[in-house]
């Protein structure tokens, strides 16, 4: 680690970024993906294989249009860094934001992600 500053990237961990069809859709089309609320927030929220489940049951519980898009961060224009994901929380789990939208050209797989039988979605992997 490097005391004081923000952990670096590890090319080798998977980035997930989940949106629904529509918006992906209309991600190709403009060449990124701007979800809305990046003009407030100036990131877009990413998780990791590990995590994608905690967001997903807050966010879009039930709903079965959510794709992951699958992210390679060597192609990603902007910054991320590891955040906490309850930011009046320090300790809180560290969540990836990218600051800058997210290239077409980045996203490496797009799969449909569906919650169980009982509505709740799964760690991914």
């Amino acid at each position: 680690m490097n005391p004081g500053r923000e952990p670096l990237v590890d090319e080798s961990v998977e980035l997930l970024h989940m949106c629904t069809r529509e918006e992906w859709a209309r991600a190709q089309q403009l060449g990124e993906r701007i979800p809305d609320g990046f003009e407030a927030e100036g990131f877009v929220h990413m998780s990791t294989p590990a995590q994608v489940h905690l967001p997903a049951n807050r966010i879009f519980a039930g709903r079965d249009d959510i794709v992951l898009l699958a992210i390679d961060p060597a192609l990603l224009v902007g910054q991320v860094k590891y955040e906490p994901g309850v930011p009046s929380d320090p300790e809180s789990m560290r969540f990836p934001h990218l600051y800058a939208p997210i290239p077409v050209a980045a996203v490496t797989a797009v799969v449909e992600y569906f919650p169980g039988e009982n509505g709740v979605f799964s760690p991914v992997r």
